[in-house]
């Protein structure tokens, strides 16, 4: 299912909805720009959620953004192992409807 090339279908969203295409592309221009966070941290939070989110799409243009803002791979290694920490204490913490003790 996964294939970069359907990407170039996001022009539809702008045909066929223009006013929340143009809304949503604005919205997500907006979140990631540098700001009291910088739009380099902000892209590792982004290679994160996309992680836990399990974007493939995602994953892919947040790692290659965040490497051109100056990222290293021992920070996007750190973020790829925050992202599992906190998936996994999900799943933990939720097991505890599983356990009547």
């Amino acid at each position: 299912m996964y294939d970069m090339k359907k990407m170039k279908q996001l022009n539809n969203f702008a045909e066929l909805t223009p006013d929340a295409w143009e809304a949503f592309v604005a919205f997500d221009k907006a979140a990631l720009a540098d700001g009291k966070v910088p739009a380099k941290t902000k892209e590792l939070i982004a290679v994160a959620v996309a992680l836990t989110t399990q974007c493939a799409y995602c994953i892919e243009i947040h790692t290659k953004r965040a490497k051109q803002a100056g990222n290293t791979d021992e920070e996007i290694a750190e973020t790829v192992m925050v992202a599992a920490a906190l998936r996994a204490g999900g799943a933990v913490t939720h097991g505890t409807h599983c356990i009547e003790k």
